[in-house]
């Protein structure tokens, strides 16, 4: 190649870079150093690509890549999504979305807090003291605690009152949760001894009562929170587990997995066992998570009697999984809700969504598809009849009807257009079916409808303006 024709002679040097007005401003938000290495970078990468092809490249495709790699690099990692996917409890997307009573709660803390004193003595105080106080109010427990999530509570309460013991468990309760957790190697860790009953579908009493010894030391009840064993199955209530009890020193755990504290079939919902249910019917402990049905921050909560409790937070790796401020926050404003039942479907944003009228859904669906009548012309769009689901292992099998607004172009695709949505501001998330992209309105929050009219109308003048 001729030297004097190289293309990347046409690159900007280095100085000449960083003194760009735009670089500048990167190297205000971000330092110079840190701005530097990402430039040098970009500028290598540009003279390989150079070397190997002759190609059109100046200045400002060079700045635009510093800007382009700095936000992919320096920008803020976790930002505001707007949900379109119709999954309520989206794990991806954080699942639960906090109650505006938590949200303003946790803005309420740029400041010192009473996190751990007793404002009346100025002695040291209670950690969780009112997120514990208001869990027993609604649940009847004894004593509650609060750790960082439910599988933290599980090994918890195993390694604390069951380490060398013997831990009695149905095998259609062996579960996997996401992130590869299964309970097998959770009770290993802990040191409690697994002794497996019954089969995958089927579990009776008598394998329970067959199974005790004088080494059993609990009886673990598994709330199949992510999936459904159906047909020709059986399990055990925690009713009856707990009469196999008697006189034994032998506790009795019921892993309720994602948890209710309410009867969800007032509202309309798939029936899931409360807590409140457990406890009556002899268990000794109960944990569940907090960011789930209980729509919180994430979290494992434990009920129960109150020597168990102690004993627990008494155990050295308690410490290990406590909760900080934050969370003990938005949690205990989340269950405060639950302290008003006339307003909780309302007031609640998880609940809220699952009961959502379908008639209510179509007519936000059709009012998005006409705010953006005569703003389009690039993209289809038509309003459909859908299915909505909880997901984060929650109410498995459960589908809500819904209305959906579906999405199509033929000039970048479903996963083209589902791209754009994502890199609009906020992103959007939606889910794809064959070649739409669907804006599912039970998962859209208030205002949110009209975020995603203009993304849309961006995306499509953007689209036509690129048409050949």
């Amino acid at each position: 190649m001729n030297t004097r024709n190289d293309a990347r002679r046409r690159l900007p040097s280095m100085s000449a870079l960083l003194a760009n007005p735009r670089i500048e401003a990167l190297i205000a938000a971000h330092t110079r150093p840190l701005v530097a290495r990402l430039a040098q970078k970009v500028l290598a990468e540009f003279r390989g690509r150079l070397a190997a092809e002759d190609s059109a490249v100046g200045a400002e495709d060079v700045i635009a890549a510093v800007e382009a790699g700095a936000e992919e690099v320096f920008g803020e990692r976790l930002r505001r999504v707007v949900n379109a996917t119709g999954i309520i409890l989206h794990t991806g997307l954080g699942r639960a979305v906090l109650p505006d009573a938590s949200a303003a709660a946790l803005a309420s803390l740029n400041r010192c807090c009473n996190m751990q004193i007793d404002l009346g003595t100025g002695l040291r105080g209670k950690r969780n003291f009112m997120t514990e106080h208001i869990l027993c109010e609604l649940t009847g427990a004894e004593a509650a605690m609060v750790v960082n999530n439910n599988a933290a509570a599980t090994y918890l309460i195993l390694v604390a009152l069951c380490k060398g013991k013997e831990v009695i468990v149905s095998r259609g309760q062996l579960i996997e949760i996401g992130g590869s957790f299964r309970l097998p190697e959770c009770i290993h860790q802990s040191g409690a001894i697994a002794v497996e009953v019954g089969t995958t579908n089927r579990t009776h009493l008598r394998d329970y009562a067959q199974a005790l010894s004088p080494a059993t030391g609990a009886i673990l009840r598994v709330n199949t929170s992510n999936y459904r064993i159906e047909g020709f199955a059986k399990e055990v209530s925690i009713g009856e587990i707990a009469t196999l009890k008697k006189d034994r020193d032998v506790l009795v755990i019921d892993d309720l997995g994602c948890g209710a504290i309410v009867d969800l079939t007032a509202y309309g919902l798939p029936k899931e066992p409360t807590a409140q249910d457990s406890l009556a019917a002899g268990a000794d402990l109960v944990c569940f998570s907090g960011d789930k049905l209980i729509g919180g921050a994430q979290a494992g909560i434990i009920l129960g009697r109150r020597r168990h409790i102690a004993a627990i937070k008494k155990h050295p790796m308690t410490r290990m999984f406590r909760v900080c401020k934050l969370t003990d926050l938005a949690l205990e404003h989340a269950l405060r809700l639950f302290l008003h039942p006339e307003t909780l479907a309302a007031a609640h944003p998880t609940l809220r969504m699952m009961t959502l009228p379908p008639a209510v859904l179509e007519e936000r669906a059709r009012a998005l598809k006409e705010s953006l009548a005569g703003r389009v012309a690039a993209l289809k769009l038509a309003v459909k009849a859908g299915e909505s689901e909880t997901g984060g292992g929650s109410l498995p099998g459960a589908r809500f009807p819904t209305y959906v607004l579906a999405v199509r172009s033929d000039r970048c695709g479903a996963d083209g257009l589902s791209r754009l949505l994502r890199r609009s501001e906020p992103p959007i998330v939606g889910r794809i079916a064959g070649d739409d992209v669907l804006i599912d309105m039970r998962t859209l929050l208030e205002g949110e409808a009209e975020i995603v009219a203009e993304a849309l109308a961006r995306i499509d003048a953007r689209l036509a303006k690129s048409s050949p």
